[in-house]
């Protein structure tokens, strides 16, 4: 029998969930590349310790940009070990998936996903929206006539959808997640203190004492930074407060809270009112960061929760796609829709 799987193909990080046994793999999205050869040298965590850190001969690359394929060859390259990793046998072109995928790509880039799972030797049984994916796996009513508001915040975008019975009522999409924050930490370090430093160094500042809202952890907090200073090529250290961190987050934390404010004004009355008994839950790993509750709870005046392991969310609710429907042509791709025409 084929193995199933479902995929949360992310920016950041692809994670992996096999039916009947669970999240089988959690691996950053990175491959390291030899330019000489265009050898893969490395793939996933191995790949992600070498940003910063390879001779210039090897290039530690994110093949997915704001959630669709930037690289069609190293993503099925990266997507190859992936699955064969999670489906644990070298007969991993027998793997079916179920992938993950934002609400508003292109016809253009999910026939790219769908191609690139074919080159990695799986098939594809069927896309599902990550909205809707973080929603089932946050535990929502996805499938009744009740509004249910998710904030996913990924590394590529931030998506903030109103799901009723088990279709997309409102969306809105924001190109500013994960990586974004990082990026703006970078840059006000750099315009502040004339010190570079690198994205590793940037999540971790982030992650230790950065915040979207001033909170008990982080109110006093700081921190030493390593870099290179701009002004004489020095390595130099240098202390920032969590106040400067939150600074730098709150040009990108607006525009997710405006993305929030259009979701609702396209949102049906009646839906709002569930919206306001139940809430707005938030998952990916933006949802980590320290008082993004508060903030949106401050900025929408709705009660705001984190998910339970928001990061795992979107592949939790691609296994319960996958638990919940029997594919009885698994071994068949979906049928193809024509390529949109773009925009004028």
């Amino acid at each position: 029998m084929a193995k199933e799987l479902g995929i949360d193909l992310g920016t950041a990080n692809t994670l992996a969930y096999m039916k009947g046994k669970g999240i089988l793999m959690r691996e950053p999205s990175v491959v390291a590349v030899d330019v000489r050869t265009d050898a893969v040298v490395e793939v996933g965590s191995k790949a992600k310790d070498m940003i910063g850190r390879t001779p210039g001969s090897i290039v530690a690359v994110s093949p997915l940009k704001d959630g669709v394929i930037a690289d069609f060859d190293i993503t099925a390259t990266m997507l190859k070990h992936f699955i064969k990793m999670a489906a644990k046998t070298g007969r991993f072109s027998r793997a079916n998936v179920v992938v993950c995928i934002p609400s508003g790509v292109t016809e253009v880039e999910r026939q790219a996903v769908a191609d690139a799972i074919d080159k990695a030797g799986a098939h594809v049984l069927d896309f599902l929206p990550e909205p809707k994916a973080a929603a089932m796996g946050a535990g929502l009513p996805v499938e009744d006539p009740v509004g249910s508001m998710v904030l996913d915040i990924g590394g590529g975008t931030s998506e903030v959808t109103v799901i009723s019975l088990g279709d997309i009522v409102a969306y809105e999409s924001v190109r500013v997640a994960g990586n974004k924050f990082d990026d703006a930490i970078i840059q006000y370090i750099r315009k502040k203190y004339d010190l570079l430093i690198g994205q590793q160094t940037a999540e971790e500042i982030k992650k230790q004492i950065g915040s979207a809202y001033p909170t008990d952890e982080t109110t006093n907090a700081a921190l030493q930074v390593k870099g290179r200073s701009l002004v004489d090529g020095l390595a130099k250290n240098i202390t920032v407060t969590a106040e400067e961190i939150r600074e730098a987050l709150s040009d990108s934390l607006q525009l997710i809270v405006e993305a929030v404010h259009a979701t609702l004004e396209k949102t049906p009355p009646e839906l709002c009112a569930d919206i306001i008994d139940h809430g707005i839950t938030i998952t990916g790993g933006g949802a980590l960061l320290h008082g993004i509750a508060p903030l949106l709870h401050q900025e929408t005046g709705m009660p705001v929760r984190v998910a339970e392991n928001p990061l795992d969310c979107v592949v939790t609710g691609a296994g319960k796609y996958l638990e919940l429907h029997t594919h009885s042509r698994s071994s068949e791709r979906p049928a193809e829709k024509p390529a949109e025409k773009p925009e004028e």
